[in-house]
């Protein structure tokens, strides 16, 4: 019998009168994987939180190796053998990998460089890591960044990892090489726990699986004696359907075509290599790439926030190019850009809904006072059309979930009737059943002969949503293929530039 590493008993923990979680209980073993699957707001981020010693529980009890624990900072639960790598990597881009895994650590700087170095090393041959450790970050792939996050962790001699959705934005590639570090550090006895929304990768490498929902546990099961529908059912509480549909339509009419795009950044590097595509009414254009790869500064061209230094992009016989974002709006292109940063770029966080609508509409109002019922009406519609999870309308964005603020900024992108929709990230952090809804309104829009532009991270949903893939690696298009005749092996090939597909315009 394996001996338990974590044991949380009977957490409870509420914010004002919103309950995030109540009377859970999880146990994770030693030299396991162990994943945790809820919807958004199921209280997953929260239990973690208690667990990496973020927030403090307003009731029950937390073990580590059968003793119990209380932690007032994260600091207590690194020294407890706890780390947590998160989505969004905290590493200082101009050090060395030998640099940040030091970074914070008591006479740091004043280490044996040498010992040090033999030290990681020693590390990443245990755990089948490859960092050099004297690699800039900024240098690192997406991969090698998650790879210096987990030897950081583990060299501050964490046995218990909480990765956090961490293979959102993984190659095919790079997922499998994480999934045999985890492989590595189960043989090694650490215990893993893996949060993701990604059945296909609970499947592979969970051995048991705890599902959360509306705050609660609803029950723990072993992979072998589970499937995704089944466990979709946990989650949901009922039946859903997981297929994905290709909803095949007449694409004969060119919506918007991009011809010899160049474009820098503000430090001068070329971001955008003469892009040209052309995207079709009624069809989904998926765009696949690693982070980093054009995709953002594309989106961001064509929506009049990125400045271009050549070529054009061709919307109703008008370029497009030099005019502002409210111009491009105005004229039937709507771009629902979903940032990492969502409160910082996409919406306000102090404002509730309705003014977050608001900020939308009233461009469109004539005179100097606003008219605040359409808002309203249309945040209702919204919030009813997406399940998002919220006390009101006009409930504080900051104080939902990070899933539902996203859907109000979807909601409200989708709300604008557009000819051309460029969708970037839609489901980032959504649970499965809110991806299933944001994949049936994509499949509306198509239907209704928008052509949407659609930048995603699952090349199974761009597999089985789309209608052709664009890939992207380093500014350029590496391919353009059909959906229907390719694989996710000789996409992620193209994302990293290793082929480079012959580029066809024409539609199969």
């Amino acid at each position: 019998m394996k001996n338990n590493y974590i044991s949380m008993q009977n957490i409870s923990k509420s914010f004002g009168k919103v309950v995030a979680n109540k009377n859970i209980n999880l146990t994770v073993h030693q030299g396991e994987i162990h994943a945790l699957l809820g919807e958004n707001g199921a209280g997953k981020s929260t239990l973690m939180s208690m667990l990496s010693g973020v927030y403090t529980p307003d009731g029950g009890s937390i073990f580590v190796k059968d003793k119990e624990v209380r932690f007032a900072a994260p600091k207590d639960a690194i020294n407890a053998g706890i780390g947590m790598i998160y989505q969004h990597f905290k590493l200082i881009d101009v050090l060395t990998a030998k640099e940040n895994i030091i970074l914070g650590q008591k006479n740091g700087l004043f280490l044996n460089q040498r010992a040090l170095t033999e030290r990681i090393r020693e590390m990443s041959a245990r755990f089948g890591l490859d960092i050099d450790p004297d690699k800039k970050v900024y240098d690192m792939s997406v991969g090698e960044k998650q790879t210096l996050e987990i030897l950081k962790v583990l060299h501050r001699g964490a046995e218990i990892l909480i990765l956090d959705e961490p293979t959102a934005v993984l190659t095919p590639q790079e997922t499998e090489k994480l999934f045999k570090i985890m492989n590595r550090m189960k043989e090694e006895g650490c215990a893993v726990i893996f949060i993701t929304h990604k059945m296909n990768e609970v499947m592979e490498v969970a051995d048991r699986i705890t599902v959360l929902r509306k705050g609660e546990t609803v029950e723990t099961v072993h992979k072998n004696s589970t499937n995704p529908k089944h466990l979709t059912e946990l989650m949901m509480g009922c039946a859903v359907d997981l297929s994905i549909k290709r909803i095949e339509t007449e694409k004969s009419k060119v919506a918007m075509e991009v011809k010899d795009l160049i474009a820098y950044n503000d430090e001068g590097v070329k971001v955008l290599k003469e892009l040209s595509f052309s995207i079709y009414a009624g069809e989904i254009l998926g765009v696949a790439g690693i982070a980093g790869g054009g995709q953002k500064e594309l989106c961001e061209a064509i929506a009049g926030l990125q400045p271009v230094k050549q070529g054009e992009i061709i919307f109703e016989e008008e370029n497009l190019v030099g005019k502002s974002p409210s111009e491009i709006i105005a004229k039937g292109v709507s771009m629902s850009f979903i940032p990492e940063d969502r409160l910082g770029m996409g919406l306000v966080a102090s404002m509730d809904i309705v003014n977050n609508i608001v900020l939308k509409l009233y461009q469109r109002q004539k005179g100097f006072f606003i008219n605040r019922k359409p808002a309203e009406q249309k945040s209702l519609e919204i919030v009813k059309r997406l399940d998002i999870q919220t006390p009101g309308i006009n409930h504080p964005v900051r104080m939902l979930s990070g899933g539902n603020i996203q859907k109000v900024l979807l909601g409200r992108e989708l709300d604008s009737k557009p000819q051309v929709l460029i969708t970037a990230y839609p489901v980032r952090g959504l649970d499965i059943n809110s991806c299933h809804t944001i994949y049936d309104i994509l499949n509306e829009e198509k239907q209704k002969g928008v052509a949407v532009l659609y930048i995603g991270e699952d090349l199974d949903v761009l597999l089985e949503l789309c209608d052709r893939i664009m890939v992207m690696c380093a500014g350029e298009i590496t391919g353009i293929v059909d959906a229907r005749n390719t694989t996710k092996e000789e996409i992620g090939l193209m994302m990293v530039g290793a082929v480079n597909s012959d580029i066809k315009e024409e539609l199969s």
